[in-house]
């Protein structure tokens, strides 16, 4: 077995780099957002549950520490192989021994493989079916995406963490710890950094713990005197021993793995940005690490097509004529011409209307539509068959253009181009629309009289109430999604944050979640075990490591961070996001056991980690629909209205809306005030909704019952017996007629601390 996680039992034994490797989770410098408290891969480690896993991330990153880490912690039997040195062979000996201590003795065994992506596809399909059976788990470190380069079977039956670069305050941490330590490092000592020494290890390391111990190691070992010197010995790091300690660092790029994809795609979407400061850095970077003109000059010939297009129909001529330069003088002259044609698209306006052709092409694969009569050739089968009969020639008219038929006749009325406002494009729009409607004016009208002929237009008389059902679920669907893309728009979750879902009952957020966070944690609050029971249910297809955290809280509330804690393993979250949790408005102070919304604000203030947010969408009373504007909009359905009916009730429902106290007067300036005297940074949206409604008999009761609906009593003690069952008697003749659009205004709130 590979002696990669025995003790290094002293000082002078294996490299710095080496020695300092951590020990427990504690140790472990950066990747918070895996190693966190309250992460997964956390809760795994320390529960002694873990899966298979692959570490995935750049040199330097703590691949194979966290393999330590997990060594030193487990119960488990622990095997380790490298990939480089070890095949089929090696493999068979590791799962021998493994299958026999699991028949023998019930005991696990984990398998680290590093440079996992070395192993051949017969090597990696070796140890497929013993991952599979759970004679070992896997745990991989590699480089490059496994999603590429490792077994596709191994990677959908391994859960996938990626690595970053350390910051340069997690670089400096890392030097300051090695020179303070007396076991492993140089804290028998004194090391010194002169002014700008550690600086530029740090900014040079560029993100590899590994490349920074060992320039350390190189400075204070080399430094002047024998080694090692008498404990106690001052050890100063000048700024020159730094620069030669740590030579500039090689470019991160490799011409046929992730690298290579990762910088050309950075380089493609930074000119797509129409930003040429990162379009030229990324741009460098590839010529500094030798990749290939040709290649380069390839992708941005496409892109001139793609992402500039119409907008700057030159780009793509610049391009070209850029690659013919390139070819005639090569490096190092070459690289003006790269750079001219870098900057030219950089700054280029864009479009991408040219992807038009792509829906053309699909409608092409659904439907291979015969040539119209009037365009078939002329030349050959006009006397026969009549072919071109009918063609309008445009340079017999004025502008060399005439209105006529050029798509299939299934087709007739299609769009796939439209122009954008941008550059060139933005001079042709106008025309090109005010063509296309003439052209569809002429072609409706030669069609008018046709039989079979399909309309914009919907008549709730020739639909059922079947129909009608079916129409109203859709618009709800679309509202709901509507609803959970903009409260997650507002905090756009990373893949290793903790989400909070209070009021979670509807499992509208939680879904989404669950897939937006795969490598953090998604935690709900419902109000009714049988909620809880609900969602589960639903649950019960995921794996066990990606199930969801559903707690049963009182509704509107939320938990201490002790209680967070105690139901989902961690006392703070990245984000708090709720939707409607007061689902008819904010309940009375008195029937909420204080002022609602400022408990629900601090309670959250609590539970957010630093940098952490809280969004919320809710409806409020005085920004819901009015019955009296459904009245002024149905006109046209209910025809004349009585008297001044209509405007009395407007006067009365603003009078209820400012007047009746309490939350039915809240606007969206109250909620933001709560939130801001919590302590949060906040930022207010009213949103514009909208759907479509069948109202019944039964709203209507409720909503005229004078004695339980508070508007009700008040409509109608403003307006009087005879108008206030007018109104009733008009909308009853309205909800006849079929679904009304409900207008309303939902306000949404995003409270950040600071």
């Amino acid at each position: 077995m590979d002696d990669l996680f025995s003790s290094s039992g002293g000082i002078s034994e294996g490299p710095l780099a080496d020695r300092m490797r951590p020990k427990t989770l504690d140790d472990i410098i950066g990747q918070d957002h895996i190693v966190g408290p309250g992460r997964l891969l956390r809760r795994a480690i320390q529960a002694d549950r873990l899966s298979s896993v692959i570490f995935y991330g750049p040199p330097g990153t703590g691949k194979t520490s966290l393999a330590r880490v997990i060594a030193n912690t487990t119960r488990s039997s622990f095997e380790s192989l490298n990939a480089v040195l070890t095949g089929i062979k090696d493999i068979r000996e590791t799962i021998d021994r493994s299958d026999e201590r699991r028949r023998l003795y019930g005991k696990r065994t984990i398998l680290f493989v590093d440079e996992v992506h070395r192993w051949n596809k017969a090597q990696q399909d070796a140890l497929l079916p013993w991952v599979e059976n759970g004679t070992v788990i896997l745990i991989g470190a590699t480089t490059e995406n496994p999603f590429f380069e490792v077994n596709r079977a191994l990677v959908s039956r391994s859960r996938i963490f990626q690595l970053k670069p350390l910051t340069a305050e997690n670089l400096r941490e890392a030097a300051l710890r090695t020179v303070a330590d007396t076991e492993r490092g140089y804290g028998n000592w004194r090391v010194v950094f002169e002014e700008g020494a550690l600086e530029h290890l740090v900014e040079v390391a560029g993100g590899d713990a590994r490349s920074l111990l060992n320039a350390l190691e190189l400075a204070v070992e080399t430094s002047p005197g024998s080694w090692p010197p008498p404990e106690g010995t001052e050890i100063r790091i000048s700024l020159q021993a730094a620069e030669e300690s740590i030579q500039r660092r090689a470019v991160l790029y490799d011409r046929d793995g992730d690298y290579h994809f990762d910088t050309i795609s950075a380089f493609i979407k930074s000119v797509r940005g129409s930003d040429p400061d990162a379009a030229l850095y990324w741009l460098a970077k590839m010529v500094r690490a030798g990749e290939d003109p040709a290649f380069i000059v390839r992708r941005m010939i496409i892109l001139a097509g793609e992402d500039v297009g119409m907008a700057d129909p030159q780009a793509i001529a610049v391009v070209i004529a850029c690659a013919d330069a390139f070819e005639r003088i090569g490096f190092p002259e070459g690289n003006f011409p790269l750079a001219h044609a870098c900057l030219y698209l950089a700054t280029a306006p864009k479009s991408n209307t040219t992807m038009a052709f792509f829906d053309a092409l699909g409608e092409v694969n659904k439907e291979d539509a015969e040539v119209p009569n009037h365009l078939r050739d002329a030349s050959r089968d006009a006397e026969g068959f009549g072919h071109g009969d009918g063609y309008i020639y445009p340079h017999a008219y004025r502008d060399h253009w005439a209105a006529q038929q050029y798509l299939p006749r299934v087709l007739r009325g299609k769009t796939f181009y439209l122009p954008s406002r941008v550059g060139y494009e933005g001079k042709i729009r106008e025309e090109v629309l005010k063509k296309r409607e003439l052209q569809a004016a002429v072609i409706m009208g030669d069609n008018a009289g046709e039989a079979g002929g399909e309309y914009l237009s919907w008549s709730a008389s020739s639909k059922g109430r079947e129909g009608w059902f079916k129409r109203l679920e859709s618009g709800r669907s679309a509202l709901l999604l509507s609803d959970r893309d903009v409260i997650l728009g507002q905090c756009s979750p990373a893949r290793h944050d903790r989400i909070l879902i209070p009021a979670a009952n509807d499992g509208l957020l939680l879904w989404e979640s669950l897939r937006r966070v795969p490598e953090g944690l998604a935690a709900a609050l419902v109000d009714t075990e049988t909620a809880r029971e609900a969602l589960l249910r639903y649950a019960a297809i995921l794996d066990e490591s990606e199930q969801p955290r559903i707690g049963i809280f009182p509704p509107g509330k939320l938990p201490t961070p002790e209680e967070a804690e105690a139901l989902f393993s961690s006392p703070v979250f990245d984000h708090i996001l709720v939707r409607e949790p007061w689902k008819r408005g904010l309940p009375p102070p008195e029937k909420a056991g204080g002022a609602p919304l400022e408990v629900f604000t601090d309670g959250a203030r609590r539970l957010l980690a630093p940098g952490g947010d809280l969004v919320l969408l809710q409806t409020l009373p005085r920004l819901g629909e009015r019955i009296s504007r459904i009245l002024e909009d149905e006109c046209r359905v209910l025809g004349p209205i009585p008297g001044d009916v209509v405007q009395k009730l407007k006067e009365a429902e603003q009078d209820f809306f400012t007047k009746q106290g309490g939350y039915w007067t809240w606007d969206g300036a109250v909620p933001e005030k709560i939130f801001t005297q919590g302590g949060l940074r906040t930022v207010l949206t009213v949103l514009d909704q909208q759907e479509e409604r069948l109202l019944t008999e039964r709203d209507l009761a409720a909503w005229f019952d004078r004695e339980r609906s508070t508007w009700g009593a008040f409509i109608s003690r403003a307006l009087g017996d005879a108008d206030f069952l007018t109104i009733r008697e008009l909308l009853s003749a309205r909800i006849k007629q079929g679904p009304l659009t409900w207008k309303w205004k939902s306000v949404l709130l995003k409270g950040s601390v600071n």
